[in-house]
């Protein structure tokens, strides 16, 4: 078991490399859902936190309502992955959504990009728009090359105590 602030950092370089997270949700029936989604991650040395910005659809609050966990997988074609399991919380306040709006225009590519050109959202006031608050409880990250020679003992899991 790796710490946390040795996994995070390595955890954040990945992601932020690949930037698209497969991103699983449960419905109240208890049925897995997938989509694509473009996570930022902050790192303060002491709590990682994940945001995305995302539409605040009846089904993603039926979903967060009855599960409020998330399952995030990256992938690269090189075969490096990494793996967020999270705590989700939608956000739909006006500050929250401003500054996560703010915070995706003024990151530098690729996890920056204007929100803007996401078709409905004028705005982090937008309807539209919401934000989803990541906290994860689990991090897995795993280097193709650390795979490929066998070092399994060198792939990085967090999990946070109970």
């Amino acid at each position: 078991m790796s710490s946390l602030s040795e996994t995070a950092p390595a955890f954040v370089a990945l992601a932020h490399r690949i930037v698209w997270a497969t991103t699983a949700t449960v419905d109240p029936q208890g049925r897995p859902w997938t989509r694509i989604l473009h996570p930022i991650w902050e790192w303060d040395g002491e709590r990682l936190t994940g945001w995305v910005g995302t539409g605040p659809t009846p089904t993603k609050q039926a979903h967060l309502t009855a599960h409020p966990y998330v399952s995030l997988t990256y992938w690269d074609p090189s075969q490096d992955t990494a793996t967020a399991q999270c705590r989700a919380t939608l956000h739909t306040d006006e500050e929250t959504r401003t500054e996560l709006w703010e915070r995706f225009r003024t990151a530098p590519e690729p996890v920056g990009y204007d929100p803007a050109i996401i078709s409905g959202w004028d705005g982090p006031l937008s309807p539209g728009f919401a934000a989803l608050r990541l906290e994860p409880w689990r991090l897995q990250v795993q280097p193709a090359a650390v795979l490929l020679a066998g070092e399994n003992d060198r792939i990085m899991v967090w999990r946070e105590a109970a």
